[in-house]
């Protein structure tokens, strides 16, 4: 059986195990720590999660892991048939992971675990989002799935990302960006989580996340 290593808080942990419920694959999932999170570095060499335990061997990588469970077990299927098509969802989400959430993500550590960024850092942060989803939002469909008419790996994707990114902003900026760009995420995130599969996902991350804020209040004596 596949073993998917991580935890629930992680959105590109999420992503993969959202993809591994819509296609009803058996899986085991291996929860490790939040914090200090003892990661097989043979498996994943750079100690991050997601990876995935095969039996031939591991990968790491959500979206190698996503492409490797499209290949794997093609129904029901996450991407189109046609290359064309397939390329247009990949662009989706390499986009959303590369230019959107992977910008957001510097603004975490102030958003969500009480840091402090400089003044100047915030700036240049906010003027890459800005133009960053600007570019985004014409790619995605929203039709209304984020690629078009029909559940894909790239909403996979898009239901992980796009809520952290937005309350990431908002949180540090008083202002959802993504929102301000016109991408009206909480209705689509309304949208998946009418899907057994993303609400099991939900459970879980709210669940992780009780966990993993009892173990700090333990760990400092409260």
């Amino acid at each position: 059986m596949l073993k998917l290593h991580g935890f629930s808080l992680s959105n590109y942990y999420n992503k993969v195990k959202l993809a591994l419920l819509e296609k009803g694959v058996p899986f085991e999932e291996v929860l490790v720590p939040v914090v200090g999170c003892p990661v097989d570095r043979a498996m994943s060499p750079l100690g991050k999660v997601p990876y995935l335990e095969t039996e031939h061997g591991s990968l790491c990588e959500s979206q190698v892991i996503l492409d490797y469970i499209e290949a794997r077990f093609p129904t029901p299927a996450l991407l189109p048939t046609d290359p064309w098509l397939a390329a247009k969802h990949r662009e989706i989400i390499t986009f959303l992971e590369l230019h959107v959430e992977l910008c957001a993500r510097q603004l975490y550590a102030q958003a969500f675990f009480g840091g402090t960024l400089p003044d100047k850092f915030l700036a240049r942060v906010k003027g890459d989002l800005v133009k960053n989803l600007a570019a985004f939002k014409p790619l995605a469909v929203f039709g209304p799935y984020v690629a078009g008419d029909t559940f894909s790996a790239a909403d996979c994707a898009a239901y992980v990302h796009l809520p952290l990114a937005g309350l990431a902003t908002k949180i540090v900026y008083g202002e959802d960006l993504v929102a301000a760009a016109g991408i009206d995420w909480k209705t689509y995130v309304k949208l998946i989580e009418q899907r057994p599969t993303a609400q099991k996902v939900a459970a879980d991350r709210k669940a992780d996340q009780a966990r993993a804020t009892a173990v700090t209040k333990a760990a400092a004596g409260g």
